[in-house]
């Protein structure tokens, strides 16, 4: 299930990036599969002696002089105070001596049941989403190929998010089962693990810097000995990024923009500090709220909001709404809004699944190089001439 954060093709619209992508992967794979002729097939050996982080700080690696990874997920959750622990010990090899507060997962993977949508690009570009078994919801699913094997019945319906179906987990009996969560509350994952099947937290979501999303490719990649596939893929990424980011910082104009939409009696938007707030900041823009500190999302008045920004240049992010029709329908105040006047109203979600899948919801965490691009062609068009938005669209 979608993140309060995707398949990636190689259709004639998607972007260059993803064609070099996967012919890295490629090049990369067949490395890899050529290193495991040459080991036995009841021991792994380790891809990479290192995993250098750059961005991500919810997570660290300790490779062990036994071969053993010890990773960390030093921050779980919002407030969480103490991490979780998990020893990746090699199929075939004794389990060493550990804490009690350690997890052990033997690797790499033969089966996997991920419970976000965000986890499967993971999967797509490490050329490991055929170990995928079980997803909750998988009508969320958008990437082609766990459509496909949804579609082949090989992957199962899970139930919804909070309520995993047990008896079907068990029956899958997978290696592993990657979640996560917004709160101190293991109550369904305490469950699984009472089935004797290794339970993960993955917390990219907090990370607060959009190539800290991305890194954690490299969490997924130690699962299957892809240390390597993953550090030339996010080195790409990373490059990718950063060429874009300096484009847009030789703008001297920067326009104004407006973000979220109202709920309930609440307009949520989000804060400085926030992710989506320093892609539009790198993207050349001036977000109206980047001087507050927060890092989640403000909620404010109506009231508040338009005497801010109601004669912004752009408003970016409009939660589900398709239409200026629809946005009128809901709140006529709407309607004040310069940039509703003059329909520079972009929402990002224009790619959706089969199923209805949002695919900015998906693959947004690992591809921000995407939407920094699909930003800068918003707030800057002449920058990136000959680029068409990918997940962004302008509403009519």
């Amino acid at each position: 299930m979608p993140k309060p954060g995707i398949a990636w093709s190689l259709s004639n619209k998607a972007p260059m990036f993803i064609i070099r992508c996967f012919f890295v992967l490629q090049v990369t794979a067949a490395t890899i599969g050529c290193e495991g002729k040459k080991s036995s097939p009841r021991s792994a050996v380790l891809i990479s002696s290192n995993t250098k982080l750059q961005y991500a700080s919810g997570f660290t690696v300790t490779y062990q002089s036994d071969s053993t990874k010890l990773v960390e997920v030093v921050y779980p959750f919002q407030g969480a105070t103490t991490g979780y622990k998990y020893l990746l010990v090699p199929k075939g090899r004794p389990v060493p001596a550990h804490a009690p507060d350690v997890r052990i997962i033997p690797i790499p993977l033969s089966s996997i049941i991920c419970t976000s949508t965000t986890h499967i690009p993971l999967l797509d570009y490490l050329g490991e989403t055929g170990k995928l078994v079980g997803f909750p919801t998988t009508d969320y699913i958008s990437s082609p190929q766990a459509r496909k094997l949804v579609d082949e019945g090989k992957v199962q319906d899970l139930g919804i998010d909070k309520g995993l179906n047990l008896e079907r987990i068990a029956m899958l009996n997978p290696d592993m089962v990657m979640g996560y969560t917004m709160s101190s509350d293991y109550g369904q994952f305490k469950k699984v693990e009472e089935l004797n099947v290794p339970v993960v937290l993955n917390a990219e979501y907090l990370e607060k810097h959009p190539l800290g999303r991305a890194e954690w490719i490299k969490f997924m990649a130690l699962f299957f000995n892809k240390e390597k596939a993953a550090d030339s893929i996010f080195s790409i990424i990373e490059k990718e990024y950063l060429d874009i980011q300096a484009v847009a910082k030789t703008v001297n104009t920067k326009p104004s923009v407006l973000s979220g939409i109202v709920y309930g009696d609440t307009w949520f938007l989000p804060g400085g500090q926030n992710y989506a707030a320093v892609l539009l900041n790198d993207a050349g823009c001036n977000y109206l709220w980047k001087e507050t500190s927060s890092n989640g999302f403000l909620e404010l008045s109506f009231e508040s909001v338009y005497e801010k920004a109601h004669d912004a240049d752009l408003w970016i992010g409009v939660g589900s709404f398709s239409s200026l029709k629809e946005i009128e329908t809901a709140d006529h105040r709407y309607t004040r809004f310069q940039p509703f006047k003059q329909k520079k109203v972009y929402t990002s979600n224009m790619k959706k699944g089969l199923k209805g899948g949002s695919e900015f919801l998906e693959l947004g965490y690992l591809r921000p190089d995407i939407i920094l691009k699909d930003l800068v062609k918003i707030a800057h068009p002449a920058l990136l001439p000959e680029h068409e938005l990918y997940f962004h669209k302008k509403l009519e």
